[in-house]
């Protein structure tokens, strides 16, 4: 089995980590507030903390993994979130609690950005896609697998149990991946002449010594550059959308649509497992399309196309009443609109090359700042309104604009050129 698989198979554990680390305070939520008396105003602070943080270092991770290597950064900045994983579960009360997640995602914050990076350094460009779609569908599996795992976790142990446990397999993982992983693939024990070759990293090095240690980011030229800002903001109307699912669809369909506890968990899983699905299906046909039409229509037309579809089901589940109905048309919103997130993150390779864990760290980033704005309009809607379904029809708007912001991009003209 050649290395970049091997490689493949730690990126897509950490992406199951990374959700799992993440999305268990959602799960865990009623049974934290209850217990320690947060009231449901602290609780969105709480959960807001995370995103903001999540979103203030994407830039500064990835740049740093560009800069110094994957090896040492995604181990010390996992080590760093397991550590305040385990942390959430010694928190006392609100302002523990808002702390403790506002530096738990700092270290989340690398997750992407640097898998990004290493992808770019040790897959040809024909499989970035697809190894961008395994990634991001375990992160969805982390997703899906969270509440069957974290409540059984509370019910018997309770809740500061469940963050424990998590924290003991991020501090795992950073081992293994410490004493595997190599940033010159020339210095990965038993890689074959062949896969050296076909290792982008493998130009990156001159001799012993990392070119990419020497890499400095040309911020200037980025910021100037209108390929990098259509990016950016087609990634903000994105995860406007989709940050819906990652902080207020618990609740939405608990008191929105009346699902109870029961139900909660499948209603919970299933669309999670659907955007796995998008994830894989969206690698393949972005590397298929690519290969087939060319670097445009590959990337572009799955793109903007799965946005469109995707809103048109946020926007029937926003109409059409009831809760079966909301849970399928949900389901597939979150598994569409996925489809398309192989090709944005692999438009960060084409479009940044050797720039490629800083390009995507800004375009983590502003989806960040998208999903901020997200959960804290979303809650002010509902608390003006009283309704639910309202803020679903802006989201579906919001990503109607970040198809239309898809097609202007060209990944065939990259942000910088070579040295």
């Amino acid at each position: 089995m050649k290395k970049r698989t091997w490689i493949l198979v730690l990126l897509v554990l950490l992406g199951v980590v990374t959700f799992l680390d993440r999305i268990n305070i959602s799960v865990a939520g009623s049974a934290i507030m209850a217990d320690l008396g947060i009231t449901p105003d602290q609780w969105g602070w709480i959960l807001s903390a995370f995103i903001l943080s999540y979103g203030l270092m994407q830039i500064p991770m990835g740049a740093l993994g560009d800069k110094r290597g994957h090896r040492v950064t995604l181990a010390l900045i996992v080590l760093w979130w397991s550590a305040f994983t385990a942390f959430t579960g010694m928190a006392g009360g609100f302002v523990s609690l808002l702390v403790i997640r506002f530096m738990f995602g700092i270290g989340e914050a690398g997750s992407s950005p640097c898998s990004t990076g290493v992808i770019s350094r040790w897959f040809p460009k024909d499989k970035v896609g697809r190894a961008q779609g395994f990634v991001w569908a375990a992160s969805r599996m982390g997703g899906a697998l969270t509440p069957f795992i974290v409540i059984p976790v509370i019910a018997g142990m309770g809740w500061r149990a469940a963050f424990y446990i998590l924290g003991a397999v991020g501090v795992l993982w950073a081992a293994v991946w410490f004493l595997f992983y190599r940033n010159n693939p020339a210095q990965m024990r038993g890689i074959s002449s062949q896969e050296l070759e076909e290792a982008p990293a493998a130009k990156l090095y001159e001799s012993s010594e990392a070119r990419a240690a020497k890499l400095k980011i040309p911020w200037k030229s980025l910021l100037r550059a209108r390929q990098f800002w259509l990016l950016l903001a087609m990634y903000f109307f994105y995860a406007f959308g989709s940050w819906f699912f990652f902080s207020w669809f618990p609740t939405f369909m608990e008191l929105g649509r009346g699902f109870d506890k029961g139900q909660l968990t499948y209603a919970i899983a299933v669309p999670f497992v659907m955007s796995m699905i998008g994830n894989i299906s969206g690698g393949y046909l972005t590397d298929r399309l690519t290969a087939r039409y060319g670097l445009k229509t590959g990337r572009k037309a799955l793109g903007s196309g799965a946005l469109i579809l995707s809103a048109l089901f946020m926007f029937l589940a926003a109409f059409i009443p009831g809760k079966l109905q909301v849970f399928i048309f949900l389901s597939l919103c979150f598994g569409v609109v996925d489809l398309m997130l192989p090709s944005a993150w692999a438009l960060c390779i084409d479009l940044g090359k050797k720039y490629a864990g800083a390009v995507s760290g800004a375009m983590n980033t502003a989806g960040n700042l998208g999903g901020f704005v997200c959960a804290t309009v979303f809650g002010y809607l509902v608390n003006a309104t009283g309704n639910y379904n309202l803020p679903l029809f802006l989201i579906a708007g919001m990503l109607i604009i970040s198809a239309v912001l898809f097609l202007f991009i060209d990944p065939t003209k990259q942000i910088l050129p070579d040295e």
